[in-house]
């Protein structure tokens, strides 16, 4: 019977190895294959593996994913976990889900609310890296909590403008989270009419409670 050989999407958490699971230790070490961000391949690769960085030309990845597979395995890493906001999703549009194998990893929103002794069961946990979120999901209500993945254009300062047009109060609780699981890492806490005017904070996790 001919082998079917697969891709394995593993999510390398939010950035630093101590936050890696041993499986997918053991996978990356393991692979032939390695496909992933220029960062993730500078800090999970080795010389002996054939590597592809994943970049603007997300066909040109698939293409070369879908040429390797004929042969070998490919291991696929994407920061953070492989279900929330990665690779995965245009990894999906391409092959069967029978040909892809994923390991979980913790995301950068998991351990920003861990950081701040908070339950995150009942929060919305959106991406505004590149997007723009439902108004309903933004719109304020009572006890209402977000996760919120953030990026150059649709930063902090400006995400709180957007929620404070959505009714959200001015006291709402706001943390910026970046660099997590790194040394530099920052957790800065404020109200949301004081994030309007935070610069910064780019591609990071803010956290909001009313």
């Amino acid at each position: 019977m001919e082998h079917t050989y697969k891709i394995i999407v593993v999510g390398i958490g939010p950035g630093s190895p101590d936050y890696v699971l041993p499986i997918a230790s053991r996978t990356i070490a393991g692979a032939k294959v390695l496909v992933g961000s220029k960062r993730a391949l500078d800090t999970f690769g080795s010389a002996n593996q054939v590597i592809r960085i994943i970049d603007k030309d997300i066909k040109g990845v698939l293409d070369f994913i879908e040429g390797r597979l004929a042969c070998q395995d490919v291991v696929v890493l994407v920061s953070g976990d492989p279900g929330f906001y990665s690779m995965l999703a245009a990894l999906r549009g391409r092959f069967a889900a029978e040909r892809i194998t994923v390991i979980p990893g913790i995301s950068s929103a998991q351990l920003a609310f861990a950081r701040l002794a908070e339950v995150w069961q009942d929060a919305a946990l959106i991406s505004m890296h590149g997007r723009q979120a439902a108004d309903d999901v933004l719109r304020y209500r009572p006890g209402h909590k977000l996760g919120i993945l953030t990026d150059t254009q649709h930063n902090p300062a400006h995400i709180a403008c957007v929620l404070l047009e959505h009714g959200w109060p001015e006291t709402a609780c706001v943390w910026l989270c970046t660099n997590l699981s790194y040394d530099n890492e920052v957790v800065a806490a404020m109200t949301l009419a004081e994030t309007t005017g935070t610069p910064g904070f780019e591609h990071s996790v803010m956290v909001v409670k009313a």
